[in-house]
């Protein structure tokens, strides 16, 4: 019986919930250890039922505060977020409304929240990493940030602006339900990069889950060109040793997008038995920075089984 789906709470480039229902059933049927190897927001994880789970990204900042969900109780962790929102003055509109705040919908909540915001970011960027405070900062700067967007420059530093929208109803469930999800999971993260991933002791009903960042696309988790050609390389060549070792995995990435074609991942399929299957998607609201947002792109789930 397939768990009902529950979605990330938080807003991460390039999640996979809206493509669970094509995705899902393209996966195997028995999964003893499923690997999320670029989890981001676990949209994917969440959903896979398997009998262990290991959710893996780059982002130590990301790491520290999954785990930090995963042993902490739900109903504490929502009663220092709002004694948060109250220390910074930030705006709760499902409690008070727009007019309170001498704001409306359609031009959000930014001026209201810019000043409390900016405070917080900075006691964000200043706080030591062990406290309580420190996740709670973590998540509620999320929350009130430019699309709900996770972002550090190369100083280590969270540098998103502000954004319109703040913490509400759904927003808390999303966050209940995800605490939830990973408690009762036999789950753990890990924080390592792909090239130095053990995959020695994996075995034929474990199953690899490969969500990259996207080679041709623009997005803040391959801004500065943080994701190139050398990556994409390695991770095929990942892959190749993947398949060699007869361990199950799925890529997802796109070949085409915007007009530019991802020449690497399309020469690399030419001689290769993998199957790849074309997902119906527009990508209407992942990217702020799209002006056209009626373009089409070529989705694809590649797996080897």
């Amino acid at each position: 019986m397939q768990m009902p789906l529950i979605a990330s709470p938080l807003n991460y480039t390039g999640g996979k919930f809206r493509l669970l229902p094509q995705i899902l059933p393209l996966f195997p049927k028995n999964i003893n250890t499923f690997i999320d190897l670029f989890c981001g927001g676990c949209n994917v994880g969440l959903n896979v039922k398997s009998k262990k789970t290991i959710y893996n990204d780059i982002n130590i900042k990301l790491y520290d505060l999954y785990n930090f969900f995963k042993k902490m109780d739900s109903e504490n962790i929502l009663k220092q977020i709002y004694k948060i929102i109250e220390k910074y003055d930030l705006s709760i509109v499902s409690k008070y409304g727009y007019e309170f705040y001498k704001c409306d919908s359609s031009k959000g909540l930014s001026k209201y929240n810019k000043n409390g915001y900016l405070k917080l970011r900075n006691d964000f960027n200043t706080e030591n990493n062990t406290s309580f405070d420190y996740y709670i900062m973590f998540y509620v700067m999320i929350v009130y940030a430019f699309n709900n967007q996770i972002r550090f420059n190369s100083k280590g530093n969270f540098n998103l602006p502000v954004g319109k929208r703040d913490f509400n109803t759904k927003m808390e469930q999303k966050l209940i339900n995800f605490i939830e999800r990973i408690q009762e999971q036999n789950c753990y993260f890990s924080c390592i990069d792909f090239r130095n991933f053990n995959i020695q002791n994996l075995e034929k009903n474990d199953f690899v889950y490969i969500d990259p960042p996207y080679l041709i696309t623009c997005a803040t988790y391959n801004e500065n060109s943080s994701w190139n050609e050398n990556d994409e390389k390695d991770l095929l060549d990942f892959l190749e040793k993947l398949d060699n070792q007869n361990i199950r995995f799925a890529l997802s990435n796109v070949l085409s997008s915007k007009g530019k074609t991802n020449e690497i991942l399309k020469h690399w399929l030419k001689n290769k038995k993998y199957k790849v299957h074309h997902l119906k998607h527009k990508y209407s609201n992942s990217n702020y920075q799209i002006k056209d947002k009626n373009f089409t792109s070529d989705e694809v789930l590649i797996i080897n089984y």
